[in-house]
């Protein structure tokens, strides 16, 4: 009997036990489960302030670009256009930083700058529009904000810096807050977050792609000549365009029939057993894109060298009178934009890019997109002012370098022939567009070199 009470207690126990450990296990499962949570959620604020972040740093770039290119603008008309860009992007930057888990104190100056700048910009934008010109306390003043966004600029440099490298991160100031935010800053570096309102260093971010590239795709394809072709007669092209006694192998990838411009595609293996993409167009047999990557480890050759390798190139293939333009060096190559020139007019929106491999010179990529989309002789004829006349209606502040005349592209698909003036205002170049049949200002361009490209915004 007793032996029974005590198998008893025994199983008893043995229960409880089992059921104490059931739980430990559930309340085990349901604290993973809650910390994953809370760790997706941590993750999914720290994506959302990195967003807010980056888009604050475009936003404050473009302020900046805008009101540099104001400063030098000579009529009411471009003058409005680009005083209202800037009133634009400043609301939006200021979006941007009201997203940011920062106390307002803390870039209480800050906060106040892009408000400034949206406001007066956008007061000036409609005395423009009303015809009338800036006055110098009204250019004094702008100058005054573009040195202000310049220095914004160079803050938020550090502070993408900063962020990139891991020394901070945005959930570690939600959680501990102001006082922390204080200390964080110390932690961080002395051109950080609250010194935003004091010092300030360098963003920069380049929009490359040459100028008016933005504009390239038309639904007219003007250079897109002669009748359709089949598969064999691309591939004919392919052998011709590369060389047959190069080719090992040509592999039909199939037909892009809803490509910007149909394409017949092909992977193509040569000799060195390297891989080379080539893309015809169904229309007229034109090639479209070809691209081989390979690995460039020395610089032989130079930018002069290199530019005159892919212009030769250019020819060879049945591109005359291309000019190069711009240029973006990556990794031991170069891709150089080539505008057609018509009686020394640069066609912008025909545009070829060139990759040259800066070890032998070799041509490893072509894309010709632009140039088919637009490419057609144009009417030069309707010139109403001289350059000396155009030069006139320049800022008295351009100190000019070099002049000619381009054909731009608009955003709503149409030409503008200008003439062309390359100069610079304490030591920024830019490029400004004068309409050649009526002396309005059409477009400020401002270029940067750098070691790796020339490149405009």
């Amino acid at each position: 009997m007793n032996k029974l009470v005590d198998w008893k207690n025994r199983l008893k126990k043995g229960h409880m036990l089992s059921v104490i450990c059931v739980l430990l296990i559930i309340v085990g499962v349901l604290g993973f489960i809650l910390y994953s949570k809370q760790r997706e959620y941590r993750q999914a604020s720290e994506n959302s302030y990195n967003q807010a972040f980056y888009e604050l740093v475009d936003y404050v770039q473009n302020v900046e670009v805008y009101l540099a290119k104001s400063l030098i603008s000579t009529t009411p008309e471009h003058g409005a256009e680009t005083l209202t860009n800037v009133w634009r992007e400043a609301n939006l930057a200021q979006s941007y930083l009201s997203m940011l888990p920062i106390e307002s104190q803390e870039l209480e100056n800050t906060e106040k700058f892009l408000n400034q700048v949206s406001d007066y910009s956008y007061s000036l934008s409609r005395k423009n529009i009303y015809n009338e010109s800036l006055s110098e306390d009204d250019l004094k003043n702008l100058e005054e904000l573009h040195g202000y966004s310049v220095e914004l600029e160079n803050t938020l440099n550090q502070l993408s810096d900063d962020l990139n490298s891991g020394r901070f991160q945005w959930g570690e100031l939600t959680k501990k807050g102001t006082v922390a935010f204080a200390q964080q800053v110390d932690n961080i570096s002395k051109e950080s977050f609250s010194n935003l309102e004091e010092n300030f260093h360098e963003y920069s971010g380049l929009i490359y792609d040459g100028a008016y590239s933005e504009h390239l795709t038309g639904t007219e394809k003007k250079g897109l000549t002669g009748d359709d072709i089949e598969e064999d007669e691309a591939k004919s092209k392919v052998e011709e365009f590369i060389g047959k006694d190069n080719i090992k192998e040509i592999q039909s990838l199939g037909f892009s029939e809803n490509a910007t411009i149909p394409s017949y595609d092909f992977s193509v293996q040569n000799n060195n057993d390297e891989t080379i993409n080539i893309s015809i167009s169904k229309k007229g047999g034109h090639i479209i894109y070809m691209n081989s990557n390979r690995n460039v480890n020395v610089e032989s050759i130079s930018q002069e060298e290199a530019n005159e390798k892919g212009k030769k190139f250019l020819e060879a293939k049945g591109f005359s009178n291309m000019k190069e333009t711009y240029f973006l060096k990556q990794e031991g190559i170069v891709t150089i934009n080539y505008a057609y020139t018509q009686d020394d007019v640069i066609m912008y929106a025909d545009l070829i890019k060139v990759k040259v491999a800066l070890d032998n010179g070799e041509v490893l990529g072509i894309e010709t997109t632009g140039y088919l989309n637009n490419h057609a002789q144009r009417d030069l004829s309707n010139i109403k002012i001289t350059q000396e006349e155009a030069r006139k209606t320049i800022n008295q502040n351009l100190e000019i370098e070099a002049e000619g005349m381009a054909m731009i592209p608009t955003e709503w698909q149409t030409e503008i022939l200008c003439y062309e003036f390359k100069g610079k205002v304490d030591d920024r170049e830019f490029l400004v567009y004068i309409n050649a049949e009526n002396g309005r200002e059409e477009d400020i361009l401002i270029i940067t070199n750098t070691p790796n490209g020339t490149l405009t915004m």
